[in-house]
């Protein structure tokens, strides 16, 4: 089970740290990775974390945001910073067992365990 918290009201320029809360044993085997939609938009991966810690992160996210895990407090956080408004989003968390030599999933369509959404707003 996982748990995504941290989403706000931010002005633009701001920043905000997301958490995705992992319940359960085998955390570590995980990949993780935070995905978001806007109204009217498709889901969207932003960044993903690799069990072995490798990182992927979408164009949009590249230099502002960073991604990170924590084992053992089983939580993976979103570091979100110059924010702008199309950030705004609820933005969820995924997770998907994976073995060390697999390459890191970074397609939605590829996690099995899906959190519910955290709110993020940003205003101009």
């Amino acid at each position: 089970q996982l748990q995504a918290s941290g989403g706000g009201l931010v002005q633009a320029g701001g920043f905000l740290r997301l958490s995705c809360a992992a319940s359960g044993h085998s955390f570590s085997r995980y990949a993780v990775g935070w995905f978001r939609q806007a109204p009217g938009k498709e889901r969207e991966v932003v960044a993903t974390v690799h069990r072995g810690g490798g990182t992927y992160y979408a164009d949009s996210a590249k230099g502002r945001f960073t991604i990170s895990r924590d084992n053992d407090k089983k939580t993976v956080y979103l570091q979100m910073n110059s924010l702008k408004p199309e950030d705004a989003a609820v933005y969820s968390c995924a997770a998907k067992d994976l073995i060390l030599s697999a390459p890191l999933p970074t397609r939605a369509d590829e996690y099995k365990y899906w959190g519910q959404g955290t709110l993020v707003t940003v205003s101009s």
